[in-house]
This record gives structure tokens, C-alpha cells and sequence, in this order.
């Protein structure tokens, strides 16, 4: 009898050991894919991702991957179809081009692997690739910039809109809500329909302006365009692209910012980093409209986590909220 209780209890030991393996097997890989990783707004993205990484006690893995530099798509598709090969547990990707990202999906997909999208989602065709979009309702961040420059200038003018990406569907969508918001009319889909003097607005020649994700491009295209238009009312990027340079951004727009002072030039910009804060604060842009990527890093993967033990899928869509900001109420505007 002792002999057979003996014999028992090993094989009950074992089986622990066992199972305490398959636990600890059980680490989780899930992938945050930025549209490029030499960006500050996504260096964010990753300090959230980071964050439940370290709450998660040893659960899952943060793994932040990306392109290096900018964001024109392809980088961006092979290294999610790489992350498919590679069998991780989850992918959370801001897409840099909507509809090449689908190919990479679709694999994703036929793997049995979870994806979220994140500060940029999928064509409308394409959105059951993904099972839910966490970030910024974009379009809203067009509305805000625009509600901005309204107040600036209610007459309306002339502006320039500098974007990221022509395939880029957040930044369409911003740019449709700012396009909408001026011209008061409801457009059928993004990125809008160009202004031609509705409400007093029009388009500049040339814009908008497509930066691709290239900073030092993006300041370029805002020093020529504020030397070559001197009569331009409103110049309205849709991310922060300038600003992520901002000894460059600084030297540029100080030459200007004269007319930021009298009134003649609406400078506003998206997102409110806080190099971008003090930006504002030094008078060199008359608002910013933020986003929260550090939420955004931090929801998806703990989103994911929920997936893959049987939790539940997250609300589609979950917006991370926005923090909309004046030089007169910049130490107050951000969320907390």
C-alpha cells in the first residue's frame, strides 16, 4: 500500500512539474508595429506597451517592431508577414498603407492570429482583417484642428493641409474632418473634398502636402510654403512631422512668427508632445489637438492578453480620447 501511495505521489509530482512547464511555455508574444520606430509619437506607444509588458508579471512579451524610418508601407507589410511566419501570439499594427496592409491580414488571419489596429485603422473593406481599432477617433482630430483655425480666422482664407501619407487612412480621415468642419458641408468619404471657397476657404496651390513620415521633408515643405504663400491664412499639419524636429521646426517658423503674432497666420498642429507643448508655449504654433499613444501601446496589449485567455474580444471601436490645446490653456489641457 505504501509502495502503490509512493508510486502515486511521484506520478502526481511529475504531472506538476509538467504542468508548472506548459505554464511557463505559455508566455505570450504579442508584437506592437508602429509605422516607423524614429518617431517620438510612437516612442510613446512603446512605453505603454512596455508598461503592461512589466504588469503582466512575466506573462507576455511586448515586442516593439517597425520600420525604421518612414512610413511608406512596404517596410511595414513584410515585417507583419514576417511576425505571421514567425507564429507570435497577437499583432497590434498602425497601418501605413491601409489597403497593402490587408495582404499581410489576410495571412494573420488564416493563422488563427489576433490583430488590432492602433492609431490607424483598415479600409472599410478590410476592417474584418482586425478584430478591433484602438486609438483616435481621427476624424475628430481634423474637427478640432479646424474649430481652431475657425476661431483664428472666421473670415476664412487660405490654407495649406500637410499630411503624412496619401494611403495613410487616419491621416485621410483627419483631413476629411477638417475639410468638412470648414467648409461646413458633409463629405462622402476621406480624405474630404478640396475647399474652393466654401465658407471663405480655399486650398493653396500645390496642397495638400504628403510628408511620407519624412521630418526634415516635412520642414522643408513648411519653410517653402510659408516663403512662397505670404498671404497664406492657415497652415494646418495633420501629426506632428515638423515638430519632431523641433530645432529645425523652431528655426524655421521664428522667421514667421510675426505673422503668428498679428493674427495673419493660424499655425495649429496635431498631436501634444511635450516638445510640441513647448513649442506652443514659445508662441510658435497658435494650438495643437493630441492623442494618447501611451494608452494606445498599453490597451492592445493588454487587449490581447484578454483575447488569448478566453476573455473576450474589446469594443470595436475603442477611442483613447483627445486633449485639445491653446497657448491660453496649455498647462491645463492634458488629460491625465
Amino acid at each position: 500500500m505504501l509502495k502503490y501511495l509512493t508510486g502515486t505521489a511521484i506520478i502526481a509530482g511529475l504531472l506538476a512539474v509538467g504542468a508548472a512547464g506548459a505554464m511557463a511555455q505559455q508566455k505570450y508574444t504579442f508584437a506592437l508595429v508602429p509605422k516607423n520606430m524614429n518617431n517620438p509619437f510612437f516612442d510613446q506607444a512603446r512605453d505603454g506597451c512596455k508598461k503592461a509588458e512589466a504588469e503582466s508579471n512575466g506573462a507576455f512579451e511586448c515586442m516593439y517592431i517597425g520600420p525604421g524610418e518612414h512610413g511608406g508601407g512596404e517596410e511595414q507589410v513584410q515585417i507583419v508577414q514576417d511576425l505571421v511566419a514567425k507564429k507570435v501570439d497577437g499583432i497590434a499594427v498602425s497601418p501605413s498603407n491601409a489597403a497593402a496592409m490587408a495582404v499581410a491580414l489576410q495571412a494573420a488571419k488564416e493563422a488563427g492570429i489576433p490583430v488590432l489596429t492602433w492609431d490607424s485603422d483598415m479600409l472599410p473593406e478590410n476592417k474584418d482583417l482586425r478584430v478591433a481599432y484602438v486609438g483616435t477617433k481621427n476624424y475628430d482630430i481634423g474637427v478640432n484642428l479646424a474649430k481652431i483655425v475657425q476661431t483664428l480666422k472666421p473670415k476664412g482664407g487660405t490654407i495649406c493641409i500637410q499630411s503624412g501619407g496619401a494611403a495613410a487612412a487616419n491621416h485621410n480621415e483627419r483631413m476629411q474632418g477638417i475639410r468638412d468642419t470648414l467648409s461646413g458641408k458633409q463629405s462622402a468619404a476621406s480624405p474630404g473634398d478640396a475647399l474652393k471657397g466654401e465658407n471663405g476657404w480655399t486650398e493653396a496651390d500645390g496642397c495638400p502636402l504628403y510628408t511620407d513620415d519624412d521630418f526634415p521633408r516635412s520642414v522643408q515643405q513648411l519653410e517653402d510654403t510659408l516663403g512662397k504663400l505670404a498671404d497664406l491664412d492657415a497652415f494646418v499639419p495633420t501629426g506632428g512631422f515638423p515638430q519632431f524636429i523641433p530645432d529645425a521646426y523652431r528655426a524655421t517658423v521664428s522667421k514667421y512668427k510675426d505673422r503668428l503674432d498679428s493674427g495673419k497666420l493660424a499655425l495649429v498642429v496635431a498631436d501634444t508632445l511635450p516638445v510640441q507643448m513647448e513649442l506652443m508655449k514659445e508662441g510658435l504654433s497658435k494650438g495643437q489637438v493630441g492623442q494618447r499613444p501611451f494608452e494606445m501601446g498599453y490597451k492592445t496589449m493588454m487587449f490581447l492578453k484578454d483575447m488569448k485567455d478566453g476573455k473576450g474580444n474589446p469594443t470595436d471601436p475603442t477611442y483613447t480620447g483627445l486633449d485639445v490645446c491653446t497657448p491660453e490653456t496649455a498647462d491645463t489641457c492634458i488629460g491625465k
